[in-house]
């Protein structure tokens, strides 16, 4: 099989980066990344184009970088806020998955972040409060803060809360009830 060397004039997933000399097979250049503008051909004229596509490519990602360092300090601050629908004893319906996230991050907070550069090692089943890694970079990496509530109050947490507070005011006793029976032919039975 012919091999052709070319170098890449944007990036290529699983080949590499602008401005890199690669080996690729004949046909794949000839169909696929010239006519596509991707790759030009490793000659003499356009090995001196490699210092103009190597800065063009330097300015990029120093300007990604320097998005992407803004981005953390905004997303540093933020407590993103979920609302999840829960049963009766506060068991969530469903997970919270990265992709979760990053869509409550574009309707809250107008932060668009792709899905894969927020690292959940499993998914989250439970209320409560989580920090999550995000990769936003390669040099940039922050936890984002997450808070997973209930849509609907929970009826029993709600009204316990409210007792104790009420009990812890007045100072008083909490009201014992009577015990539990039942009757069984005819019998009554004390649980």
């Amino acid at each position: 099989m012919a091999k052709t060397e070319v170098i890449l004039t944007s990036n290529i997933v699983g080949l590499g980066a602008e401005s890199d000399q690669v080996t690729v097979a004949a046909g794949y250049a000839r169909n696929y990344l010239f006519p596509r503008r991707l790759a030009i051909p490793l000659t003499m004229a356009n090995k001196k184009r490699i210092e103009a596509l190597k800065k063009r490519r330097a300015e990029r990602e120093a300007q990604e970088l320097n998005t992407m360092k803004e981005l953390a300090k905004v997303l540093s601050q933020v407590i993103c806020n979920i609302k999840v629908k829960t049963g009766e004893e506060g068991k969530m319906f469903g997970t919270v998955t990265a992709g979760t996230i990053a869509d409550n991050l574009r309707t809250q907070f107008d932060i668009s972040l792709d899905k894969r550069k927020i690292v959940l090692e499993k998914p989250i089943r439970a209320l409560g409060d989580y920090e999550v890694e995000v990769n936003l970079h390669h040099d940039v990496k922050i936890t984002l803060k997450v808070k997973v509530e209930s849509q609907t109050p929970l009826p029993e947490l709600a009204t316990a809360a409210a007792a104790t507070g009420e009990q812890k005011k007045q100072g008083a006793q909490p009201e014992q009830q009577p015990p539990k029976t039942e009757k069984r032919k005819g019998k009554t039975v004390k649980e």
